[in-house]
């Protein structure tokens, strides 16, 4: 196989759910049938990882110094004093398409898993803190997934909030056990958003 080939088939295999054979139809199609696609993707790509940075206050991507949710609540267009912890700006991206939540966001961009290696450290849990102690947010929602490192994310930033006298709430479990809010429906999340309890 060609070098060029190789190392496009490699990188599109470093992608989450797309294995050896997928990977190499995809390189195929795109060199074969979508020359114009593949430079689209190319320069959208290479545009993004130079430009597409992190929020100073909530951690999503922007483009920005501060992404526009943020900007919203700085002019107080939106609630300042309840704060959405999610995993990822996918995360994030869901809750904001239910259109059930007028609050502000902290996005943490993992999750603890100390069986990869990823602790408190790793995912900067002390700038959530302080962006939590701010003396503007009464409330933290905790939106990490139903999944085993998401309930031990959630159960270890409860014991930190409570500690700072911040009411903690969770997502009902309207969401399913083990779903990712990225592959959930719209609905369920605003229900869960809805009937949130107490962490």
């Amino acid at each position: 196989m060609v070098k060029a080939l190789d190392a496009l088939v490699d990188a599109l295999r470093r992608l989450p759910g797309i294995g050896p054979k997928s990977a190499q139809r995809i390189a195929y199609h795109l060199l074969q049938h979508e020359r114009d696609t593949a430079q689209k993707l190319a320069a959208a790509l290479s545009y993004s990882v130079t430009h597409v940075r992190n929020c100073v206050r909530c951690n999503t991507f922007t483009e920005e110094e501060m992404c526009a949710t943020c900007t919203q609540g700085h002019l107080g267009k939106r609630d300042a004093s309840v704060l959405c912890v999610v995993e990822t700006p996918a995360d994030q991206l869901m809750i904001e398409q239910t259109h059930a939540y007028s609050g502000l966001y902290y996005v943490l961009m993992g999750r603890i898993s100390p069986l990869d290696g990823i602790g408190p450290k790793e995912i900067q849990l002390e700038r959530l803190l302080q962006r939590a102690s701010d003396g503007i947010v009464r409330e933290v929602i905790l939106a990490t997934n139903f999944t085993t490192e998401g309930e031990a994310t959630a159960h270890y930033l409860s014991e930190l909030l409570h500690a700072r006298k911040l009411q903690v709430t969770r997502l009902a479990r309207g969401v399913p056990v083990g779903a990712e809010l990225e592959y959930t429906d719209l609905s369920t999340i605003a229900h869960a958003l809805a009937d949130r309890r107490a962490s």
